[in-house]
C-alpha cells in the first residue's frame, strides 16, 4: 500500500484504542458510582448520541478540507478527551468526557475512509478496507489488553492517561506530513447543476436496501457486545479483569477477521461475503449462549470476534461501490449516521430488557435482529450489476 494509506490506517488504529474500553467498563463503574445496569449504560448511549450528531457535518467537512487537519483533530480530540476521562471521580464528568471523545470517531472515520476509497484501486478496495480495519482492531484490543492490566494494578482511568500521549503525537505527525495535505475538493459549474442528479444517486434504492439491512443488523451487534463482559461478570461469576481481558482477546482476532473479510470480499464480491458474515456472528452466538466451560466460552467467543469484524470491509466495499464518488465523504456520513442512531438507542433498550428478564436475553435478542437484517440483505442488487454501470456512466 501507498504511504498515505499507511498513516490512515496507523490513525484508525489509534482512534480505536478506546472503543471497547467504555463498555468494557461498564460492570466496574456500575459497582464504583452505585449505579443500575440501566443508568450504567448511559455511559454508551449518550456518546452514541453525540457522535450521531457529528456524522452529517463531518461528511461535509471530509469533501471540503485537507485530510490530515481531520485527522490530526480527531487524535488532538481523542487524546485531550482521555486526559479529562483520567481525571474525573464522577460518573457524569465520565458520560462528558466519553462523549467528547465519541466526536473524534466521525471526523476521522469520513474523512479516512473517503480518501481510502479515492486512493486504492477499485479491484483492491476490499483488501485494503481489511489491513485499515486489521489496524482498528489491534488498536481495540491494546487498549482492553491494557484495562485488564491496570484493573489488577492502578486502576482503571490509567488506562486512558496512557494512551492519551502516544496518541497526541502522532496526530502532530499527520498535521505535518505532506503526503495527506490534500486540498479542498472544488466543484466545476456543471458539476454544481448536476448536483441534484447526485444526491439522487446517493439516495437510491441500492443504498436504502443496505442502510436497512445493515441498521437491523446493528441493533443486535450493539446489544451484545454492550453487555458481553456484564454477562461474563454477572451470569458466568468471572472477575471484572478476567472478563476485560477475554473480551480484549476479541479485537486480536478481529484483526484476522478484518484480513480474511477483506480477502473474502475479493474473491467472492461484498454481499456474499457480508451474508456470510453477518450468518456466521449468528451461529456462533447461538452457540455461545450455550458454554458454560470457561475455556469453550473464549474458544466459541473468538469465533464470533472473527465474523464480526470480517463484515467491515464487504460493507464499507458495498458503500463505496453504490455511491457517487464526488460525493464520497456525504456518502459515508449518512452510513455512519444510520449506524450511530441504532447504537445511540439500543444500549438503554437492551438493559431495560435485561432488568424484566435476565443478562442471558442479549443472545436471542440478538441474533432474531442479525438474520433479519441478513434476510433484507438479499434484496440488495450485487454491486457489480447494471445499476453501477450505470452510474459509472453518469459520473
Amino acid at each position: 500500500m501507498k504511504k498515505p494509506l499507511w498513516m490512515i490506517c496507523i490513525t484508525h488504529m489509534f482512534l480505536e484504542i478506546y472503543l471497547l474500553i467504555q463498555v468494557a467498563l461498564i460492570p466496574v463503574i456500575t459497582r464504583e458510582f452505585q449505579l443500575s445496569l440501566l443508568e450504567a449504560s448511559l455511559v454508551v448511549t449518550v456518546p452514541s448520541l453525540i457522535m450521531l450528531l457529528m456524522n452529517i457535518p463531518s461528511g461535509f467537512l471530509a469533501d471540503r478540507f485537507s485530510t490530515n487537519h481531520l485527522l490530526f483533530a480527531s487524535m488532538l480530540i481523542e487524546g485531550l478527551s482521555a486526559l479529562l476521562i483520567s481525571q474525573t471521580n464522577n460518573f457524569w464528568m465520565l458520560v462528558l468526557g466519553v462523549s467528547l471523545m465519541k466526536i473524534a470517531s466521525p471526523v476521522y472515520h469520513i474523512s479516512g475512509l473517503s480518501q481510502i476509497s479515492r486512493f486504492a484501486k477499485p479491484e483492491r478496495m476490499g483488501r485494503t478496507i481489511g489491513v485499515h480495519n486489521a489496524l482498528g482492531s489491534l488498536g481495540s484490543a491494546a487498549g482492553v489488553i491494557s484495562l485488564a492490566l491496570f484493573l489488577s494494578t492502578l486502576g482503571w482511568r490509567w488506562s486512558y492517561l496512557f494512551w492519551a500521549f502516544p496518541i497526541l503525537v502522532w496526530g502532530f505527525i499527520l498535521l505535518e506530513s505532506p503526503q495527506l495535505k490534500t486540498k479542498r475538493t472544488e466543484k466545476t459549474k456543471s458539476e454544481k447543476q448536476d448536483r441534484p442528479t447526485k444526491l439522487s444517486l446517493i439516495f437510491s434504492a441500492p443504498l436504502l436496501v443496505f442502510l436497512v439491512a445493515i441498521g437491523t443488523r446493528e441493533v443486535g451487534s450493539t446489544g451484545i457486545s454492550t453487555f458481553t463482559t456484564t454477562y461474563f461478570v454477572s451470569t458466568r461469576g468471572l472477575s471484572e479483569s478476567t472478563a476485560s481481558l477475554i473480551f480484549g482477546l476479541g479485537p486480536f482476532m478481529g484483526i484476522v477477521g478484518s484480513l480474511g473479510g477483506g480477502y473474502l470480499t475479493e474473491r467472492t464480491g461484498a454481499k456474499r461475503a457480508l451474508s456470510w458474515a453477518v450468518l456466521g456472528c449468528a451461529i456462533s452466538l447461538s452457540i455461545l449462549s450455550l458454554m458454560t466451560h470457561v475455556y469453550l466460552l473464549v474458544l466459541v467467543y473468538l469465533v464470533y470476534a472473527f465474523f464480526s469484524n470480517s463484515l467491515w470491509s464487504p460493507m464499507n466495499t458495498i458503500v463505496s461501490a453504490i455511491t457517487p464518488e464526488s460525493e464520497r465523504g456525504l456518502s459515508y456520513s449518512i452510513y455512519f449516521f444510520t449506524e450511530g442512531l441504532i447504537a445511540s438507542f439500543t444500549p438503554t433498550l437492551v438493559a431495560g430488557v435485561i432488568e424484566l428478564s435476565d443478562v442471558w436475553f442479549i443472545f436471542p435478542f440478538s441474533i432474531i435482529f442479525m438474520i433479519t437484517g441478513l434476510i433484507i440483505l438479499q434484496f440488495l442488487p450485487n454491486p457489480k450489476n447494471k445499476f453501477n454501470k450505470k452510474l459509472a456512466r453518469i459520473l
